[in-house]
């Protein structure tokens, strides 16, 4: 991805402010040449203004409407949702937010030219609130497509721009930077994380799903959630994370997830402190989930709970120590261990119960969608946000899930 200088940007323009005051830098050897400052070029084949820009990426974003039909509920029977989409292949595949079309019976389409089409989802996963909804295509012509940039490369004060349909508003542009990058988002289970990208260009309600794109008309992120209370603070999924993932929405529907079950954190020295009992270092069993292979092999959760700095901790389950043979003592080296493991990986435990060491064998199985994962469970957000097409989130401490 190529990036302009900033800095270089604005020295030509501090150099032009300078000339139309009269000023002449002594010994400035583009004054002595006579020659002019020279001015940041377009990298060819991108859009030489955001106007061009917007005319290439707009024909492709739609607009989504999905609705659930609730036979429990008579006076509500129907919820609607309306959110943003892109078509990521001429064939008729369309890239949103899960929160935008999972768990709806009914998807509609609405293309930049007015025509609607029905739609069925293809793919969803609540986790990282990616979808893949299919359209038929068209008996004439090609649907127009944008293309995914590297979302590796994007850098901080890098110029973005958003487009959606905000509070029904069709075919929205906004303009912004890029805030930050690896952007874990407030709220959500540390396991549950993806980097996002933060930017400040607006992102509204219906905003959802639309595509967050470079100078260069790439997509480098799809708009997901935004930060209630702020401005201008709004965060996208980095497109490598929709490329890693979109084999497996394509093939099986969803993301496949090894399971063990168990909620927690780690033990730190302030909870020592605190609590003046020896504890060893590892991960604090809080809860153990329902059907998981940790509940079938016996481990134990917490049942005594105290506050440190405001934080609830269910104290008095397993402390797990080791995991295939390697310390766990902080969560880097449970992200390396986790790295290595699939559906079906043989676990070999080690833990710390009621000051014995206990060794426990299990195996890994794919993880279901849980309870937490809907979109009006994560993060904070409430069905009635949710309804609109924009995820918020909360900022709060973050249990540990595998």
């Amino acid at each position: 991805m190529h990036h302009t200088s900033t800095r270089g940007f604005i020295g030509v323009l501090a150099l032009v402010g300078l000339m139309a005051s009269g000023f002449s830098p002594a010994g400035s050897a583009v004054f002595a040449t006579g020659q002019a400052p020279a001015v940041p070029q377009v990298p060819a084949g991108c859009p030489a203004s955001v106007p061009e820009l917007f005319n290439r990426v707009s024909p492709a974003v739609v607009s989504i409407t999905a609705a659930s039909i609730d036979p429990y509920d008579p006076e509500h029977r129907i919820d609607r949702v309306m959110g943003s989409g892109v078509i990521i292949d001429p064939s008729g595949l369309i890239l949103t937010n899960s929160h935008v079309v999972f768990a709806r019976q009914v998807i509609t389409v609405t293309l930049d030219d007015g025509i609607t089409l029905p739609a069925r989802m293809v793919g969803a996963d609540p986790v990282f609130d990616i979808a893949l909804v299919r359209i038929p295509p068209p008996t004439k012509g090609v649907l127009p497509s944008v293309p995914f940039a590297d979302s590796s490369q994007v850098a901080v004060g890098e110029e973005v721009f958003a487009i959606g349909n905000p509070l029904g508003l069709d075919q929205t542009l906004t303009r912004g930077i890029v805030s930050a990058v690896n952007r874990e988002l407030p709220g959500t289970a540390w396991s549950l994380t993806e980097p996002l990208i933060q930017t400040d260009a607006a992102i509204n309600p219906g905003n959802s799903g639309g595509p967050l794109v470079d100078a260069c008309a790439r997509i480098i992120g799809i708009t997901t959630a935004v930060l209630p209370g702020a401005q201008g603070i709004g965060f996208a999924v980095p497109v490598d994370l929709v490329r890693e993932v979109t084999p497996s929405l394509i093939e099986k529907g969803r993301v496949v997830r090894p399971w063990l079950g168990v909620q927690g954190m780690f033990v730190s020295p302030w909870m020592k402190e605190i609590l003046r009992v020896p504890l060893v270092n590892g991960f604090l069993v809080e809860a153990v989930e329902p059907g998981s292979p940790a509940e079938q092999k016996g481990l134990r959760g917490g049942s005594l709970e105290m506050a440190f700095s405001g934080q609830p901790v269910l104290l008095g389950g397993d402390i797990v120590t080791r995991v295939n043979g390697a310390p766990i003592e902080n969560p880097d080296a449970l992200a390396k261990v986790l790295g290595t493991l699939t559906v079906g990986s043989a676990l070999q435990i080690e833990l710390s119960r009621d000051g014995k060491t206990v060794q426990v064998e299990l195996v890994l199985s794919e993880r279901p969608l849980l309870p937490y994962d809907m979109p009006w469970r994560r993060s904070g957000a409430m069905a009635g946000t949710a309804e609109s097409g924009a995820r918020p989130t909360s900022a709060r401490n973050r249990t540990i899930l595998f």
